[in-house]
């Protein structure tokens, strides 16, 4: 029986970046992108275990590559699965961390995003109470074996923060000094490279 990857993009990112990851296989496993329309948490919830449900009978072990983003609603929806390791590239951890940081970018208190509901905010995102109220609401639990790689400039998640978490959870942090949350330069891609044959 052959082993299966599942690879989960980030925001704005695509299925089709799932064949970068081939080259680190051997043709035991099945690379699969996830091509999720979910974009609330509570969406990812119903969406992303049917996805697992389905395709898990059909392999032995399930490994799970993640980006971004693609990585909390993994840790939100699939933490109780069958997957044997976690390979997680800039992952939010702490959504509400993140978000209260995007209301004081915008000025935007709690009182007044409870008030409206839905802001939009100048950098091109949406503020929105029931998205706050929900993350608050459902903390993750994830406990599944998880190596991380993480660029020091990245701009969603403090090094603090993703220190802490891995130290809770228990997982290999790996940080690459001046990178960036977006790994897509040459000298990144190298990095994730190295970073993906020690760990894998």
């Amino acid at each position: 029986m052959k082993n299966a990857v599942i690879y989960i993009h980030g925001k704005s990112g695509n299925t089709e970046e799932a064949n970068y990851y081939k080259k680190f296989f051997s043709d035991e496993y099945d690379i699969i992108g996830f091509a999720y329309k979910s974009e609330l948490p509570w969406d990812t919830k119903e969406e992303f275990p049917k996805f697992f449900d389905f395709i898990a009978p059909q392999y032995g072990k399930i490994f799970l590559i993640a980006n971004s983003i693609g990585a909390y609603y993994a840790m939100l929806s699939l933490a109780d699965k069958p997957i044997e390791k976690a390979m997680f590239i800039s992952p939010i951890v702490d959504m509400e961390k993140l978000i209260l940081n995007m209301m004081a970018w915008s000025n935007v208190t709690e009182e007044e995003l409870h008030k409206e509901k839905v802001i939009k905010t100048s950098f091109g995102e949406t503020l929105s109470w029931e998205y706050l109220s929900y993350v608050r609401n459902h903390p993750m639990n994830w406990h599944i074996p998880t190596n991380i790689l993480y660029a020091e400039n990245d701009n969603l998640t403090s090094l603090e923060t993703i220190t802490d978490f891995a130290h809770k959870l228990g997982a290999n942090l790996t940080v690459m000094n001046n990178g960036e949350h977006w790994f897509h330069t040459e000298e990144e891609m190298a990095f994730l490279d190295n970073w993906f044959k020690a760990f894998l």
